[in-house]
């Protein structure tokens, strides 16, 4: 079976008319696939209205109890239903899944180390199966960041991260694409000229663009995944802007490839 699993982000889910039209594309994607989802900034909005402050360090989120109780209402609750929702507007049956649905996602909490990250997840394992089963059954599995320990924990967990771990399980038998939706058309040579980017990165050449200072920061931790899932089986993994996903699937030349 051929497989896409697509991951999107704030710059889809913060604007309704842009997730309409990512979802109308989405629509039209070939074969089986997988919908993973970050929240947005509906998170940070809900909580300064609760009144809690967010934390962030290094761009990452500090995952307290009381900010994993607005975390998990905001992705696997209200971003995910109303994605779901839309998704059957479009006549694709959907089903939104947290990790500890079906005991989809299981994973542990990040030990503490120079930063004590709170209750943010590192995947262990994934259900293959179960997706397996929805997808024979032409049912599109939408999964937030959201995993659990098989303990009874609620768990933050990065999103790409998901849909990385997601691929390589099902790769063991399938034929598994990855796509990264962002804000960028692509991993870009010069961050203030939107049509620098790479049309493909091997391995080799992510070195050296990483001693170049080309790819840094949070672009870094991204191609990681990238890479790791390219090693574990993964056919292929591409960034680029979300309405640019299906000539993408076809393999036209927009938006970056990572390939081994």
């Amino acid at each position: 079976m051929k497989i896409s699993i697509i991951k999107i982000g704030g710059n889809v889910i913060d604007f309704p008319d842009k997730l309409d039209h990512f979802l109308s594309l989405f629509e039209e994607v070939p074969g089986q696939k997988v919908l993973v989802h970050g929240g947005g900034v509906l998170a940070t909005r809900l909580s300064e209205r609760l009144g809690i402050t967010p934390n962030m360090v290094e761009g990452r989120r500090i995952t307290d109890q009381e900010t994993l109780e607005v975390v998990t209402m905001v992705y696997a609750g209200l971003v995910n239903k109303q994605i779901v929702a839309k998704l059957q507007s479009h006549h694709i049956n959907a089903m939104g899944l947290s990790g500890a649905d079906g005991n989809l996602i299981r994973a542990i909490k990040r030990p503490v180390g120079k930063i004590d990250y709170g209750y943010v997840g590192d995947v262990q394992d994934v259900n293959a199966p179960l997706l397996e089963i929805l997808l024979e059954k032409n049912c599109v599995p939408v999964v937030p960041a959201i995993t659990h320990d098989g303990s009874g924990q609620l768990l933050n967990t990065n999103a790409d991260t998901i849909a990385a771990e997601i691929g390589i399980a099902l790769a063991e038998k399938h034929e598994v694409s990855i796509f990264y939706c962002f804000d960028k058309k692509g991993v870009l040579k010069d961050i203030s000229d939107e049509d620098s980017f790479i049309p493909e990165i091997n391995f080799s050449s992510y070195e050296k663009l990483k001693e170049e200072n080309v790819i840094h920061s949070g672009m870094i931790p991204k191609l990681d995944n990238a890479f790791k899932a390219i090693s574990k089986g993964i056919l292929q993994v591409w960034l680029g802007r979300a309405d640019q996903v299906h000539e993408a699937i076809k393999e036209e030349k927009v938006g970056t490839f990572i390939r081994f």
